[in-house]
C-alpha cells in the first residue's frame, strides 16, 4: 500500500503547496469527466477517490498543528536531512522545527544548526553552533569554516555599517 505523498507523485517532506500542484495536475490527467468509455470511467472513477483520499491525508500530515507524528522524535541523522530539505526549499524555520525534533545531537547537527542560525542572520548563536560541531569534530575544516563565518559575520554586524544595513534590511520587511 502506498503513502499519501507516493499516491500523488511526491516525497514525505512535501508542503502543502506542493500537494495541491500535484493533486491538481494529477485530476486534470485523470478526471472521470474526460473518459467516454464505462470500464474505463468506472476505472478513472476509483482512480479519483484515490487521488481524493491521498490529497486529504496528505494535507492533514503536511499541516503540523494537525499532525501528531510532526512532534515525535527523529534520529539526529533523520533531522538533519530534513532540516537540510527545508534550507534547500528556502525555509530556515522550518529547518529549525526539524532540527528540535532530533533524539540525539551529533557534530552534523550542530553545524546544520550553525547553517540555518546564518540564514536567519543570528551570527552569535551560529558561532556557538559552530563552535560546538568542531569541539566534537576538531578535524572537520568544514565545521571551522563555518564557526569563522560566523565569528566574521557577528563582527560586521556591530559596526555602524552593520547595524545601519540591519534597521534598512527590518524597514524593508515591514
Amino acid at each position: 500500500m502506498s503513502t499519501p505523498f507516493e499516491e500523488l507523485g511526491l516525497r514525505a517532506w512535501a508542503d502543502p503547496e506542493e500537494i495541491r500542484r500535484a493533486y491538481r495536475a494529477l485530476v486534470k490527467q485523470c478526471h472521470p469527466d474526460r473518459v467516454q468509455d464505462p470500464q474505463e470511467k468506472a476505472a478513472a472513477q476509483e482512480r479519483m477517490i484515490r487521488l481524493n483520499l491521498a490529497y486529504e491525508e496528505a494535507l492533514r500530515l503536511a499541516t503540523p498543528r494537525q499532525n501528531p507524528a510532526y512532534q515525535q522524535e527523529l534520529s539526529g541523522e533523520e533531522a538533519v536531512t530534513l532540516a537540510e530539505r527545508m534550507l534547500q526549499k528556502g525555509k530556515p524555520e522550518n529547518a529549525l522545527r526539524q532540527l528540535a525534533r532530533a533524539e540525539s545531537r551529533d557534530a552534523a547537527w550542530y553545524y546544520t544548526q550553525g547553517r540555518v542560525l546564518m540564514q536567519l542572520e543570528q551570527y552569535h548563536s551560529a558561532h556557538q553552533s559552530f563552535r560546538e560541531a568542531v569541539r566534537r569534530e576538531p578535524d572537520n575544516n568544514d565545521y571551522r569554516a563555518g564557526a569563522l563565518a560566523a565569528a566574521v559575520a557577528e563582527k560586521k554586524e556591530k559596526t555602524l555599517g552593520g547595524k545601519v544595513r540591519k534597521a534598512l534590511r527590518s524597514i524593508g520587511k515591514r
